[in-house]
């Protein structure tokens, strides 16, 4: 049986998280789903995971942030910032592999994480 790739998803809206992690888990991930960036930070020192899906705009830590210190973890992993902006300063992209912003489908949300998990 072929291992299942795995999504560490962090998002502080819980709608938003609970959608996403069905659809993700519907096209065959496997997915541990985080509402706060510390807490996601802890999981990822202690689990294994293939790729970061983060919420740009959470209390605490911005998503960006996070990709920092996953990527000061693993930088392998790749890391995919989703908001709700049509775009993020470079700065803020140095540790960010996609950016997914305003406008972005779903669809291709979910094809994204398909190619970087391949």
């Amino acid at each position: 049986m072929e291992r299942q790739a795995v999504v560490l998803f962090v998002d502080d809206n819980r709608r938003s998280r609970e959608l996403l992690t069905s659809m993700l888990e519907a096209r065959g991930f496997v997915v541990k789903a985080e509402a706060d960036s510390r807490e996601a930070l802890q999981r990822a020192r202690n689990e294994g995971f293939d790729v970061a899906l983060l919420d740009y705009e959470m209390p605490g830590m911005r998503g960006t942030e996070l990709a920092r210190e996953l990527k000061r973890m693993d930088v392998r992993v790749p890391v995919v910032v989703i908001s709700g902006l049509p775009s993020l300063p470079a700065e803020e992209l140095a540790f960010v592999d996609v950016h997914l912003g305003r406008g972005t489908r779903v669809d291709q949300l979910m094809e994204t994480v398909a190619i970087l998990t391949e």
